[in-house]
């Protein structure tokens, strides 16, 4: 009785809720065709004038004009359009599984306990991967992957990416607490960058990058207004570092700005270099000299393919160059699940090593990642797995060593075919690729092709590329390159096969674009 007498005055107030919702709803297109009318329609609030404008100089050539090209050519194949070409092979970005390498079992195994422990009763499951993931679940709130971790992280995996370090640089001591988990490591990259940009005009931070470089460097510099001070790596001297070049550009910055930190990725991206101890040495006491915050990049740590380089971590030499260095000079050292032999890009997992950070900037940092609250426990997990892989004496050891083997195998077979094919190719020259996952040669481009593109020769050069072969590389104008020098970027992540036909193809566009431009027969 109560809700029919409701009902009944409210049917009084508004006949029909239909035509009450009716009315205001013209009642608001009245106010609006009103707006109309007087020439007063509302404004956007957010448009390309009010847009902030570090945002529009951010450039990331990764993902940039070419890709997005390449992808509309993909749909109008896969609509049934017609090319010289059958499908688009994006060789521009390091993203192994999508280029067809099969995950590691282990990895997933684990992954997958932690993520669905009702299959902890599954004897499909071995128990090196059932004890891994009760152990890191035993870490989580709730004993759930769902739940929120510390901001730096779950703590054991912190203490097993501790030891991890420890047994890679033969007993360098590693303390659990200087490690935090992060989302890849261009989550940790951008957090340390954003703690030490400051200053204005002349005392503006100056952030040292190596040229090429991997474009998420300059476009965090651009975003956060800092300054960008490149220094060129030695493309005749297989991508080196020169510490004459670091002084150069050291001395030139300081006219305008005040450089503060050098940003090192080795091995290199996108030029795939290894770099030396003795180098590394240098580069530490040129920091230790000019009081330098380092950064060190080595998410491709496992990628070391050429027989005579090794991978040295910037803290085992900086720890060999005695205690008045190790005690002093600030260091964060960044790894990644992305890379490596896992290849496990969208997990986005990763952490950092941070090394004599000043105790009250360390709580700042701490805050700072408390904002973002923590990162993936799935990508933590699997970070955990590529510290604290299977050891001899498990039962999972054999196999997980032989698909470790098997990629880690298949790529250095790849970077050797990839330098001798291009470099069969006149006008074509490639550096050895030491390790990482990338080829970065140099083109020759005719000055016919030069005038006609004007601002970028090898934007021009990559777009015909992919327009005529259907083959997406990364011109090198996006990485940075020394003047009237031109270069792509291509990954070797494709399979042998498919890297053959690449190649193949680029020889074959590279020779009709030199007679076409030069009419060289």
């Amino acid at each position: 009785i109560i809700n029919r007498s409701i009902q009944t005055a409210h049917a009084r107030r508004c006949p029909s809720v239909e035509k009450c919702g009716q009315m205001r709803f013209l009642t608001a297109e009245a106010k609006a065709s009103a707006g109309r009318l007087d020439g007063k329609m509302r404004e956007k609030t957010l448009t390309m004038d009010t847009l902030n404008p570090q945002v529009k100089a951010v450039e990331y050539a990764v993902r940039g004009p070419i890709v997005l090209k390449a992808g509309e050519i993909e749909r109008y194949l896969e609509e049934g359009g017609t090319k010289p070409f059958s499908e688009v092979i994006k060789a521009n970005i390091g993203d192994a599984h999508a280029m067809g390498q099969q995950p590691i079992t282990f990895l997933r195994q684990v992954v997958a306990l932690c993520t669905f422990p009702e299959l902890m009763d599954s004897p499909s499951f071995p128990e090196d991967a059932k004890w891994r993931a009760r152990r890191i679940l035993q870490g989580c709130g709730g004993h759930s992957l769902g739940s929120y971790s510390a901001s730096p992280g779950v703590e054991c995996i912190r203490k097993d990416i501790a030891a991890y370090i420890e047994q890679r640089d033969e007993g360098v001591p590693s303390d659990w607490e200087n490690i935090y988990l992060t989302t890849g490591a261009s989550d940790g990259i951008m957090t340390i960058l954003r703690l030490l940009v400051s200053g204005k005009d002349s005392s503006r931070t100056g952030v040292m990058i190596p040229i090429p470089q991997y474009p998420l460097y300059s476009a965090a510099i651009s975003e956060m207004d800092a300054v960008q001070v490149n220094y060129y790596l030695d493309e005749d001297n297989c991508w080196a570092l020169d510490i004459n070049e670091l002084h150069r550009a050291y001395q030139a910055a300081k006219q305008h700005c005040q450089p503060r930190v050098i940003c090192i990725i080795n091995p290199g991206n996108p030029t795939g270099q290894v770099q030396s101890k003795k180098c590394i040495e240098e580069v530490l006491h040129f920091a230790y000299e000019e009081n330098l915050f380092v950064m060190s990049d080595e998410v491709y740590q496992d990628n070391v393919y050429a027989p005579d380089c090794q991978f040295h971590s910037f803290k085992k030499v900086l720890y060999e160059m005695g205690p008045e260095y190790f005690s002093s000079v600030e260091l964060v050292s960044f790894h990644s699940t992305s890379k490596g032999y896992t290849g496990e890009c969208g997990f986005r997992g990763g952490y950092m090593e941070v090394i004599n950070m000043d105790p009250e900037v360390k709580a700042q940092l701490v805050k700072l990642l408390s904002v973002r609250l923590c990162p993936p426990l799935a990508g933590q997990a699997a970070m955990d797995v590529i510290v604290n892989p299977p050891q001899p004496e498990e039962h999972t050891f054999k196999q997980f060593h032989q698909e470790k083997s098997s990629v880690l195998g298949a790529l250095a077979e790849k970077a050797k075919l990839t330098e001798q094919i291009l470099n069969a190719v006149p006008g074509i020259k490639c550096n050895p690729v030491q390790g990482a996952m990338y080829a970065f040669p140099r083109i020759f481009i005719p000055p016919k092709a030069v005038e006609e593109a004007k601002a970028s020769p090898d934007m021009l050069y990559c777009l015909r590329l992919l327009e005529e072969t259907g083959i997406c590389v990364v011109p090198g104008s996006g990485f940075g390159q020394k003047d009237r020098t031109y270069h792509f970027r291509m990954t070797i992540l494709p399979s042998i096969e498919k890297l053959n036909v690449l190649l193949g193809k680029v020889r074959d566009f590279h020779i009709s674009f030199l007679k076409e431009y030069s009419g060289l027969e």
